[in-house]
């Protein structure tokens, strides 16, 4: 793409979204929390992004050559500044720390009446600006205090801090055999009882995976995207594109049988229901219609099969047979082969495919004896029928 100089548009674009994303979740975290309490989330969730660029450095110690970016030093210092490192994947723990804390002390002023009240002549909205003023005022106020206490007593700040000794454990943590388990089996486990298993893990590990991909987009930047350097192996792309790529459980080999092989109508009419949607990694159609959900016999490969694409993907990688996601953000319907290649060139979209060929080639026999209850199933209901008649 930098022959034809089209990677410095990708790359303001990355930066102008997936980069400031900590910005974005603070002000999302503060705002749901004030808004769901009954009250204008707007003011809450800028007074979230304040504090979170107050709690920063304003000091840039490392300045990268415009000429060559792979070079950095350390001589000379840029003050005055934001940086934009913490506004991305970095800045993830303090957000969800910050949009926390803003959210539930900004309600609690409301909800104590700790406001300024203007008269009802007033408009409405102009009023609701004098509104904010006090809590977000009283906030900022505090984060200006932790900031002065971090910077004067420890030389640092208080978002360097969270990262050095919060978020960088956590992320080590997640980047092993513990964060592949958690995020292979707890979302499949969790939809075998019925609930919405990848929304619930992905809330609690997505910032962790996404400050992953961010650390790996930024190596990938600098030519630098190995596991030598600090690259992470569990990141967003390892559970959206290889442990949830056809829907939560890879269930693209079930979906295959059902449409290709299936003699229950069923199982024909929900293959060739499913086909479509499983092209853009949604399978509720099968979760619920055939169903997965609460199913003894289905639930082993349905379990299984993202487990065996987690190990095994953790492993290629780590042995230096595919290299480590890039970091780029690609949403979760990207179809397969499509999706592993923007986030792993051709080795990823190889490696997809085999993964792909793999947990389909455990569904078949599953789902063929399934398939064989249903077809009993419906043989005895259509007896039942014409004895009827």
């Amino acid at each position: 793409m930098n022959k034809i100089k089209l990677g410095p548009l990708f790359l303001q674009i990355n930066n102008a979204s997936f980069g400031i994303m900590a910005l974005l979740a603070v002000f999302g975290i503060a705002y749901a929390w004030v808004r769901d309490a009954g009250y204008e989330g707007v003011p809450a969730g800028l007074t979230g992004i304040i504090v979170h660029i107050l709690l920063q450095p304003d000091t840039i110690h490392q300045v990268t050559s415009v000429t060559d970016p792979t070079k950095v030093s350390t001589a000379y210092q840029v003050g005055g500044v934001i940086d934009r490192a913490w506004l991305g994947g970095k800045g993830m723990v303090l957000s969800i720390i910050v949009g926390l804390l803003v959210g539930w002390i900004y309600t609690g002023f409301m909800r104590r009446n700790i406001t300024i009240k203007m008269p009802e002549q007033v408009p409405e909205n102009v009023a609701a600006s004098f509104t904010s003023l006090v809590p977000a005022g009283a906030i900022i106020a505090l984060a200006g205090v932790v900031h002065g206490i971090t910077t004067i007593g420890f030389n640092t700040t208080f978002i360097e801090l969270v990262y050095k000794w919060i978020q960088t454990p956590l992320q080590h943590v997640t980047d092993g055999p513990v964060g592949v388990f958690v995020i292979a089996f707890m979302p499949v486990f969790i939809w075998w009882f019925g609930v919405h298993g990848a929304t619930i893990i992905g809330g609690i590990m997505g910032p962790l995976l996404q400050a992953n991909s961010a650390d790996n987009a930024a190596l990938y930047k600098a030519g630098h995207l190995s596991l030598s350097n600090g690259a992470h192996i569990v990141t967003q792309s390892f559970m959206d594109q290889y442990l949830t790529v056809t829907g939560s459980g890879l269930t693209i080999g079930l979906v295959i049988f059902l449409l290709v092989s299936a003699k229950s109508v069923q199982g024909k009419t929900l293959g060739r229901m499913e086909i479509g949607p499983a092209v853009f990694n949604i399978n509720e159609p099968i979760l619920f219609g055939l169903p997965i959900v609460l199913n003894p016999i289905l639930a082993i490969p349905f379990i299984l099969a993202p487990l065996i694409s987690g190990i095994l993907t953790y492993l290629v990688i780590y042995l230096g047979i595919i290299p480590p996601f890039n970091g780029a953000y690609v949403p979760w319907t990207t179809p397969a082969v499509l999706s592993g290649y923007l986030v792993g060139g051709w080795q990823g979209m190889v490696w997809q495919v085999i993964i792909l060929a793999l947990t389909s080639l455990l569904y078949w026999p599953f789902a063929k004896a399934y398939d064989n209850i249903l077809l009993k199933e419906e043989a005895e209901t259509e007896a039942e029928i014409n004895a009827a008649e």
